[in-house]
Parts: structure tokens; sequence; C-alpha cells
């Protein structure tokens, strides 16, 4: 029982590695698009969300950028717990 437990959560970790990986990949892309938006300032952006300032659409762009960071740096806490938990499992079989 105990190493079918510890090659389940060893492939949740292998698995969870991959998706940090993928998921960070993707972040470098949304956050170099947003900055790159940001500077740019075209205008049919403010007139899509309803005539909102540029200061608005600043501030729901980072804080979207700072939501996902804060999504990620969770999925890396649980994918370290969870190749801990898989060493320690090793380590008991």
């Amino acid at each position: 029982m105990e190493n079918l437990l510890h090659k389940r959560v060893r492939a949740a970790a292998i698995a969870g590695w991959w998706t940090l990986l993928v998921a960070v990949g993707l972040h470098l892309v949304l956050l170099s698009a947003v900055m790159l938006t940001l500077h740019c300032r075209p205008g049919w952006i403010p007139a899509m969300m309803g005539g909102v300032p540029w200061e608005t659409v600043q501030l729901m762009a980072l804080g979207m950028i700072a939501l996902y960071r804060v999504l990620v740096w969770t999925m890396f806490l649980v994918v370290i717990w969870l190749t801990i938990w898989s060493a320690k499992l090793k380590a008991i079989a």
C-alpha cells in the first residue's frame, strides 16, 4: 500500500513540476504582452472596457498579473510539499 502511495505522490509531484514550468512560461509571455500593451497604449482597449481611463486599465492589468503570481507561488509551495512527502515515503518504504 505504501509503495503504491509513494508512486502516486511521486507522479503527482512530477506532473506538478511540469505544470509549474508551463505556468512560469505562460507568465513570461503574458507579462511581456501586458507590458508591451501598457507601453503602446492602443485606444481600443479603454474603449472596449467602456471608456475607462488608462490608470484603471493599468491597475487592473497589474492586479491580474499579481494574482497570477500568487497562484503560481501557491502551486510552487504545493509541489515542493509533494516532492518532500514523496522523499519521506520513499525513505519509509
